[in-house]
């Protein structure tokens, strides 16, 4: 029983590969490799989410006895 268990799950990982390997294929043809280009050449390196900065402004703003809005 256990070997038949062993196999299966050997055989659905062989099959998980194939699939994940598949999707990053799709994913490359689809964004043309465009996305990993840019991430490897650091063009979102110099973006500033502006979100968190303004979030840390406000707590210390409340730590320092400001209101809280």
């Amino acid at each position: 029983m256990a070997e038949s268990a062993k196999k299966v799950a050997e055989q659905t990982e062989d099959r998980l590969e194939k699939v994940a390997q598949h999707v990053r294929q799709r994913f490359d043809q689809v964004t043309k490799g465009r996305l990993t280009d840019k991430i490897r050449s650091g063009g979102f390196a110099d973006q500033v989410d502006h979100g968190i900065d303004q979030g840390r402004a406000d707590a210390r703003g409340r730590k320092q006895g400001g209101s809280e809005r």
